[in-house]
């Protein structure tokens, strides 16, 4: 396994592939890696002849008020990780390396960036867009694998794609939990021990609010107020949002039918934690 943090030699390592026939799996990630992004890795390995990790905590997504001095690193660790899981190359750059300049050119998102994460922090999903621009530019994967957990990334990720031209393949996968139930977050790190228990109402919660649904509660609005009226009886949590969506145009919606998205961020603490489930419709 080979570690580079220049653009230039990651490219020159992936043309020497495409030149070779083989086939290119990138996992972009912010590194201190969990069990859910080693899950993608383990993906991308059996689906392609070269696998690549980023490790890369992008500035241009993270409001002035936001985490991004205190994210949580570990490069020691992440190297150990994305060996054992079977990378090839970890790009992990620096910051002055990909944004060597103030960037006059970025990638805007509408509509799909209006609601949930896009509407609670301004200008996010414009540096995500830009830096996953960016990497593409730079490794050109056949596939690019991503976690379900950011349901409105995954979309917007999509919807570049397809805008933009890229010929690159993504792939989901689905949420990663601890064995309470807590989906996998390098951000779970920040969580004292009681916030890590009350932490514990987000997914029940929603595994509720899931079970009522697939029982044959069509009400939006009775959902919603079921799974409010849950977090709100946990002392240390604070709602930041709960919505229902259309999962595809992300507008919200009165009744929960075909491909709906239910999703949640809560505070506990200072630490914000997301978690969604998308109801794919009656089967039969």
């Amino acid at each position: 396994m080979r570690v580079s943090d220049s653009i230039q030699e990651v490219r020159d390592i992936t043309k020497e592939c495409r030149k070779s026939g083989l086939s290119i799996g990138l996992v972009p990630t912010m590194g201190f890696l969990h069990e859910g992004h080693i899950s993608l890795i383990e993906r991308a390995r059996r689906e392609n002849d070269f696998v690549i990790v980023s490790i890369f905590v992008n500035p241009t997504q993270f409001g002035p008020n936001e985490d991004f001095d205190r994210y949580p690193r570990d490069m020691a660790r992440d190297i150990k990780a994305c060996k054992e899981a079977g990378t090839d190359l970890i790009f992990a750059p620096k910051t002055s390396e990909m944004y060597p300049s103030e960037n006059l050119v970025y990638v805007d998102v509408k509509m799909l960036g209006d609601s949930l994460c896009g509407a609670k922090r301004q200008g996010h999903f414009r540096g995500v867009c830009t830096v996953v621009a960016k990497l593409f530019n730079i490794i050109s994967p056949n596939k690019a694998y991503f976690g379900e957990k950011d349901a409105q990334q995954l979309r917007i990720i999509r919807q570049l794609v397809q805008d933009l031209n890229f010929d690159t393949g993504i792939v989901s996968s689905p949420i990663v939990r601890e064995a309470d139930g807590l989906a996998l977050s390098s951000r779970n790190a920040y969580l004292s021990p009681d916030e890590r228990k009350a932490s514990l109402c987000l997914n029940r919660s929603l595994s509720n609010a899931k079970k009522r649904i697939i029982e044959g509660e069509r009400d939006a609005a009775l959902i919603r107020d079921s799974i409010i009226s849950q977090i709100s009886s946990e002392p240390l949590a604070r709602i930041d949002y709960i919505e229902i969506l259309n999962a595809e145009t992300f507008c919200p919606t009165d009744k929960i039918v075909h491909n709906t998205l239910v999703a949640a961020a809560v505070y506990f603490g200072n630490t914000r934690l997301i978690d969604n489930f998308t109801f794919e419709g009656e089967t039969k």
